[in-house]
């Protein structure tokens, strides 16, 4: 008997039926308001009861206990009520998805971001468009967290435009900077404070091994990058694109489609003399816009540099990732606009970031109470103690050798779903697992390395990831009864072949004693 056909018209195969049965469950699941609410009121129905059961926990190094706190007691209502503004004006990704799509409004809509594009990539083999922007993305991460608002849409654009199937693009990019995103191939400001926070941890321990900085993850993660955007492309070709055109998903978006990530159809790879003069004043003013920023950061005595002089492990210069990218598309989007005359007065710069803000309205509302929860789960110390009772689980297992390390790689993915920031992660689980690996004889660096895979891997899958509600926005422009659970199918086969291709690279470099960086290797 023939498998069904898929709504595209073309049969269905094995695992367009095992993604469709992940992606009806998925769907199942609210809408991320509603569901995000849902989870408040749980979190707080669990944190009141382990407080009044008075759990509490150590994390090692720490001078004292973490106490688990309470929503419904006395002082989690008073915390509560004193500080909702604050959860959500400090909720991390509001002010860097509202700083970058203001920006990326005022490229788009002056006519650069399209021009650019099309110009950029016009000669590219259209076979390649995968495999470069999976490159792009994983690399991206340079760009901070801006790298997954600001590159998706320009990928379904450089997709459409290519006669590829765009939202193919915009998942492919999302996948790379997500699921990839502890590794690049430059240093980032990532890598620094991964650094940081595992040099704090090695200071009293008997031997702790050659000092970590932020370079000594660099020629594994040079490998890493490669390898999982070979990966990326040869599952978007291959397996995403075929299966968005089995099941028929629209490669046109709708005409009313609003939020955030506004791309333009672009059916050629056409740049008109308007368009290029305007790319040309654009691209001396994105010049002089890197230049003064250069002199800032290089000149003795420059702003951009720390107390010290330099730049690591933090200095204004890392702090200004969001700055950085901003200007370098706002300026020349300005200077392209009043060129080509899609701006004609000043009231026009305004107006285009005025339709930019009501784009991204809907993650605004969605931002309040995802800073809540967020909020919640860090206050309350129910994430501290998730990880510190999964390590001890990992702990009497009594792994030794690399099975334990795979086995630390996979309880970061797991934590990962629910504890998003890294940092977060990485300040709790380096503690416990640093010294305890280097009793087992293994670099600080080299279990840090090892982190960096699941930080990353199941970042695309999770709810808690609000960029993962960004992207959803996105995708609704071309299908509007898209939920999470098809953002999470579609993203399914991404995680699973990132996870197994990254940690067969760590089994490489651990068996054949390569160096994760400059002067470290996986044994003390």
């Amino acid at each position: 008997m023939s498998a069904p056909a898929a709504p595209g018209g073309a049969p269905a195969t094995r695992l367009d039926r095992v993604l469709g049965g992940v992606e009806r469950v998925g769907n199942r699941i609210p809408e991320p308001f509603v569901l995000f609410v849902g989870l408040f009121a749980v979190l707080a129905v669990v944190s009141t009861a382990m407080a009044l059961a008075g759990v509490r926990v150590t994390v090692p190094g720490a001078q004292e206990e973490t106490v688990v706190r309470g929503l419904f007691t006395g002082e989690g209502i008073a915390w509560f009520l004193g500080g909702v503004v604050d959860n959500f004006v400090s909720f991390p990704p509001l002010g860097t998805v509202v700083v970058i799509l203001l920006a990326v409004g005022l490229a788009q809509r002056s006519g650069m971001l399209t021009a650019l594009v099309a110009l950029a990539f016009r000669g590219a083999p259209r076979w390649a468009l995968p495999y470069a922007v999976a490159l792009v993305c994983t690399v991206g991460s340079v760009m901070a967290d801006s790298v997954m608002v600001v590159v998706p849409p320009l990928a379904a654009m450089v997709y459409r435009a290519a006669g590829r199937h765009p939202v193919a693009g915009l998942l492919t990019a999302f996948a790379a900077a997500g699921a990839g995103y502890s590794t690049s191939m430059v240093p980032t400001s990532l890598d620094a404070l991964f650094a940081g926070i595992t040099q704090s941890v090695v200071v009293g321990l008997p031997d702790p091994g050659t000092p970590v900085t932020p370079v000594s993850n660099w020629w594994f993660n040079i490998a890493s990058s490669l390898v999982l955007s070979a990966v990326c492309g040869f599952l978007s070709s291959r397996v995403l694109e075929p299966r968005l055109e089995r099941t028929g998903v629209p490669r046109q978006q709708r005409p009313d489609a609003e939020g955030p990530g506004a791309v333009d159809d672009v059916d050629d790879l056409q740049v008109d003399a308007v368009a290029r003069r305007g790319l040309r004043r654009a691209g001396a003013a994105a010049a002089a816009t890197a230049l003064a920023l250069v002199l800032l950061a290089v000149l003795p005595g420059a702003p951009l540099r720390n107390g010290s002089g330099g730049y690591l492990p933090e200095s204004p210069l890392l702090d200004s990732t969001v700055f950085v990218v901003s200007a370098l598309l706002a300026v020349p989007g300005l200077v392209h606009g009043f060129s080509t005359g899609a701006f004609r007065r000043a009231v026009d710069v305004p107006a285009a970031m005025a339709e930019a803000v009501r784009d991204m309205a809907p993650f605004i509302v969605l931002a309040f109470v995802l800073g809540q929860f967020i909020a919640l789960f860090t206050w309350s110390g129910v994430g501290t103690w998730m990880a510190v009772a999964g390590a001890d689980a990992l702990r009497a297992l009594d792994f030794t050798g690399f099975p334990a390390i795979v086995a630390f790689v996979l309880l970061c993915s797991l934590l990962n779903l629910f504890i998003v920031s890294g940092s977060s992660m990485w300040t709790i689980m380096g503690a416990v697992f640093v010294p305890l690996f280097a009793l087992l004889g293994y670099e600080p660096a080299f279990v840090q390395a090892a982190f960096r895979i699941g930080d990353s891997a199941t970042q695309v899958l999770t709810p808690l990831n609000p960029y993962i509600v960004v992207v959803l926005a996105m995708l609704r422009r071309w299908e509007p009864g898209a939920g999470l659970g098809t953002l999470i199918a579609r993203m399914l086969p991404f995680t699973v072949f990132f996870w197994l291709a990254w940690v067969s690279v760590l089994t490489v470099w651990f068996l054949a004693d390569l160096p994760f960086g400059p002067g470290q290797y996986a044994r003390l």
